[in-house]
């Protein structure tokens, strides 16, 4: 097998099987960044600090030698951050506010080298359809928004809510394809 060209720091089964799907050979290593809002910080602060935070856990986590890709995803209506649900009450309050209307998913991609940072920021638009409350008592019963940004998975059963999205489909699921391929292009090109 040819050499290992970046580490990924995430859990996320999702950006797993994105990255594998640009074809890097890649491992993934184990970090853990304590994901709290700081008062004052605007939700595009929050997610970019966030995918740093995991880049340089998992640049400490390696020689460093390799670039390390931290990305976080969050969903913000009026201004509010929606990170994963804490329980039904939760998953169906964030639900509601989604419910008709258009919110943002921020996705922030950070690679990081012990040397070097990039940083990029997706924002999508995306629009729901009104959801009644059987149909979000039924999909937090499925299982499937209790681990998901906003309580839902566009990538799922949660894609039968979205009208229409603005921007990056696969940002939404959690690693925009495109920007993420430039930033990795990048890196491997330049001598570390």
């Amino acid at each position: 097998m040819s050499a290992l060209q970046l580490y990924l720091a995430s859990g996320s089964p999702r950006r797993k099987e994105l990255l594998a799907q640009l074809g890097y050979r890649f491992e993934r290593v184990v970090v853990d960044v304590e994901e709290c809002h700081r008062p004052g910080e605007t939700p595009s602060q929050y997610v970019q600090r966030l995918a740093q935070d995991k880049a340089q856990a998992g640049v400490q986590a390696t020689d460093g030698s390799l670039p390390v890709l931290g990305s976080d995803t969050i969903v913000v209506v009026d201004d509010e951050i929606l990170e994963k649900p804490k329980d039904f009450a939760d998953a169906q309050r964030m639900l509601r506010l989604l419910s008709g209307r258009e919110h943002q998913v921020m996705t922030a991609v950070t690679l990081a080298t012990a040397t070097r940072q990039e940083t990029r920021l997706v924002i999508t638009n995306v629009w729901f359809k009104p959801l009644s409350e059987q149909e979000i008592e039924a999909y937090w019963e499925s299982g499937e928004p209790q681990d998901k940004a906003g309580s839902y998975g566009i990538q799922g059963i949660g894609g039968k809510f979205i009208e229409r999205i603005d921007g990056s489909y696969y940002a939404v699921v959690g690693l925009p394809l495109m920007e993420t391929d430039i930033m990795v292009q990048d890196f491997l090109s330049l001598p570390i």
